[in-house]
Parts: structure tokens; sequence; C-alpha cells
């Protein structure tokens, strides 16, 4: 019997056991491991945003399944709270992510108006006696006449049914006074959506019409429902028109 040597022997030994390796070990291709780490990436984002609204993964999983469905498509923009809220499974659920939210707008409206003092106290100290928006063919615009009695619209600047209820009231000769939502402090976005709008800027001058940042007013109201929103000061209440 013909003997083989042992360095020969080695040799297979070692190619079988990669070969065996090769076929139990599993096979990690590029499209794979990117798919992993995107996946990774998703779940941190997904806890960041749960810890963010004072959501468990849970609840933000359940948000995300329900607007994947008829309620995302009515309504694309709601935020976590009022979704969960909405579709509430009992009234204690109900009553918990309304209580949740109070406190995360309450939180919101305070930084807010905080910046809105610091954005007032910046601009008197680098513009001392100049106002701030200006319509093409208008002077300054001031902070608006709220708690005087006038009408007050809040409006966005994405909202057509906004853009026909200032044209409305602008056409009956009503005075009134504009605050965009989301305006975020920018000037030039107020300036815009004015002339698409088609503010006069006779109006403006005059100051039946002002034009104003919202700032976090139409939270601080806790009027209901939805912009655009007419509303007037009526013995301390503010109430829609």
């Amino acid at each position: 019997m013909t003997q083989v040597p042992v360095a020969v022997l080695a040799v297979f030994l070692v190619v079988g056991l990669r070969g065996a390796y090769a076929q139990t070990a599993p096979l990690v291709t590029p499209r794979v491991a990117q798919s992993q780490v995107m996946k990774s990436i998703d779940a941190a984002l997904d806890e960041r945003q749960a810890r963010d609204w004072g959501l468990r993964p849970e609840e933000w999983t359940r948000y995300r399944q329900l607007m994947q469905g008829p309620l995302g498509v009515y309504s694309p923009n709601l935020d976590p709270l009022t979704t969960l809220g909405i579709e509430a499974r009992s009234d204690e659920e109900r009553n918990h992510y309304a209580e949740l939210q109070v406190q995360v707008e309450a939180r919101r409206v305070n930084k807010t108006l905080a910046y809105q003092r610091a954005y007032d106290a910046a601009w008197k100290r680098l513009y001392p006696g100049q106002q701030r928006v200006n319509l093409p063919g208008a002077q300054t615009l001031s902070a608006g006449n709220s708690g005087s009695g006038r009408l007050a619209v809040f409006v966005r600047a994405d909202c057509a049914p906004c853009d026909q209820r200032v044209r409305q009231l602008q056409t009956a000769g009503t005075a009134f006074d504009v605050y965009m939502v989301g305006s975020r402090l920018d000037d030039a976005h107020i300036r815009q959506w004015a002339t698409r709008a088609g503010i006069d800027p006779a109006r403006v001058r005059a100051r039946t019409i002002t034009l104003n940042h919202d700032a976090g007013r139409w939270l601080s109201l806790g009027v209901s429902g939805e912009l655009p929103a007419v509303v007037r000061e009526l013995n301390g209440r503010w109430q829609r028109q």
C-alpha cells in the first residue's frame, strides 16, 4: 500500500476545511451589508424621534403604521401625538396623548416666544428706528394690534383657503391683522406670500392690514380648528368669527 506523504495530507486537510467553511458561512455581499447599515441607521433615527416626542419605540412604530393608512392620506403632515390621540384605543390613551401634546406644545411656544424676544432685541440693536416687513410699494408694518378688538387672521403660506379668506376680507374693506404660522421669522417669506395673496400695499400703509410673524401666538390662543382662522378677542377670550 502506497503511503501519502504527511505534507500532502496536510494540504488536503486545509483545503477540505476551507471548503466546509465556505459551505456553512453566510455570504455577506456589499448590498446586504449596506442594507444592514441602513436598517441600523433607520432604527437609531426612529428611536431619537420617538424620544423627542416623549414616545416609547412601540408607540412610534404604531404612529408610522397609522400614517401608512387612510389618516396619512387625508392628513400627511399630522404630528405623532395628534395621530395617536385621534386613533386612541381607549379614553385613558386619548387623555394621555392630549396631556403629552399640551406639554410638548407649551415647551415649544415658550422657546419660540423666547427667541422672538431675542429677535426683537437684536433688530432694535442692529437697525434702530427701522421697521421690518416691507411689501413692494408699501411702508413697514407693525407687530399687529392684538387685543384691540380687530380681527386676527392666522394663515399658512401653503394654504389656498387662507389666501381666499384674506382676499374676501380685503374686498369687504375689513381691517385685520395677518399672522403667518410657520414663517420661521423670515420677513421675505411673508412678503412673498402677501404678494401672491394680493394684499394691497395701500391698505398696509394705512395700517388697515398688518402682516406679522405668528411666533407661537396661534397655539397660545387655544382656539381649535384648522387654518385659516379668523378670530376676535371678546371679553378677554379669542373666538372664531
